[in-house]
């Protein structure tokens, strides 16, 4: 068993977090899934952004008025400020996608998106036991995978992106969401690695 102190409140609020990250990863997939619902995910993905910086204002303003912290006050700071961050990827994404009016999906991007739907889930069931080490570093495991995982899919969708003589400004306009996806993949490996390193510390 850990040694982690109890202060539930900070780790009441990683794990909304984590449901926030969750939410707007699955309203990605749908978004990807079915593009003719765009707007209505785009606007349900802005409110969870929004939900989320709320949600990281009060950890931070927790912190300010803490005189004791269950964890190291840079850990608190930085887990959520990583959590945050892949919420305002999606958030990104999700606009960016509007922006181009795609109006259908390549199975790239919904696999992807679906790939980024097992790993916030995955974020959730760390951040929820990250007081037992066992638990994180072996979802910290299983999100490296899909991490690699992801890294195939973009690989090859961007190869196939660009194969044949294929339309400029479709390649310009996937591109962009391949890598978007891609990066939020590799945020929610970042997001493993704080917790790792959280569990390890203080194990």
């Amino acid at each position: 068993m850990g040694l982690i102190p109890r202060d539930e409140k900070f780790f009441d609020l990683f794990s909304a977090l984590a449901e926030r990250l969750a939410g707007s990863a699955k309203l990605i997939h749908q978004l990807f899934a079915d593009p003719q619902n765009l707007t209505q995910h785009v606007q349900a993905i802005k409110d969870l952004e929004h939900e989320a910086d709320n949600l990281t204002h009060d950890v931070i303003d927790r912190l300010d008025r803490s005189f004791v912290t269950p964890l190291d006050r840079e850990d608190i700071h930085l887990l959520a400020s990583r959590l945050d961050d892949v919420i305002d990827l999606l958030d990104g994404t999700a606009r960016r996608a509007q922006m181009f009016h795609i109006t259908e999906t390549r199975e790239p991007a919904r696999r992807l998106s679906e790939v980024l739907v097992r790993a916030a889930d995955c974020i959730v069931v760390a951040v929820a036991g990250m007081k037992n080490q066992k638990v994180v570093v072996e979802r910290a495991r299983e999100l490296k995978q899909l991490e690699e995982e992801g890294d195939a899919i973009y690989h090859s969708a961007i190869g196939d992106l660009f194969a044949g003589s294929p339309d400029a400004l479709e390649v310009i306009k996937w591109k962009d969401l391949y890598d978007k996806l891609e990066d939020a993949l590799d945020q929610c490996e970042d997001v493993a690695n704080v917790l790792e390193s959280i569990s390890i510390k203080n194990s």
